[in-house]
């Protein structure tokens, strides 16, 4: 579990920055290419990024996709729990575990439609308008994240079951600052109260 935490971090982190400098150097690009300096100007007019903005977009929904699932795992999506915080313990519960499946069912489903659609996009000559990829290497993120995401929810859902804890992240926690100080600065009931022993 531990490499494929790291590998699903890893490949966030690389697509957003690689994202991040593609951009960079293709607006910096753009805007230098202007510059009335005949050597320099002439040098990079030969230079073609017109397919940056493409990859750029393709990365960023590739890092989304695994983001999404990457938040299931470290309970960084938003959510109301006003009501179900006030449950009692066993029907809070079921209702945590009901969400969860139903978001592992959702994801599932999404997978497996996805992969029918990558499956017969695959099978024609459609691509990419400038990188001129195969639309299926492209559309593959989907199937991938979603049954990540799938995976994802089923983890947190029997983690649940057992321990009666949610992923939680600390929204007021800033690194370099103690715990005692980021705790106290931490909104309460952002996340279902933890089940304790004894009351389920």
């Amino acid at each position: 579990m531990k490499i494929l935490d790291h590998l699903e971090e890893w490949l966030i982190a690389f697509l957003m920055g690689a994202a991040t400098l593609l951009i960079f150097v293709a607006v910096v690009h753009r805007y230098t290419a202007g510059v009335p300096i005949p050597l320099l100007q002439d040098w990079l007019l030969k230079i073609d990024l017109s397919w940056a903005q493409e990859l750029c977009i393709y990365m960023f929904v590739w890092m989304a996709k695994f983001g999404a699932a990457y938040g299931v795992r470290t309970g960084i999506h938003v959510g109301v729990d006003v009501m179900i915080n006030r449950l009692p313990a066993r029907t809070r519960k079921l209702y945590v575990l009901f969400g969860l499946g139903a978001g592992a069912l959702f994801t599932g489903i999404v997978g497996t439609l996805a992969t029918g659609f990558v499956w017969d996009i695959a099978h024609t000559d459609s691509t990419s308008p400038d990188l001129e990829l195969p639309k299926w290497i492209v559309y593959l993120c989907i199937p991938l994240g979603s049954y990540l995401m799938c995976f994802r929810f089923l983890q947190v859902a029997w983690s649940f079951a057992r321990t009666g804890e949610l992923p939680h992240h600390d929204v007021a926690h800033v690194e370099g600052i103690g715990e005692t100080a980021a705790g106290s600065l931490a909104a309460p009931g952002l996340h279902p109260a933890p089940i304790k022993e004894g009351e389920s």
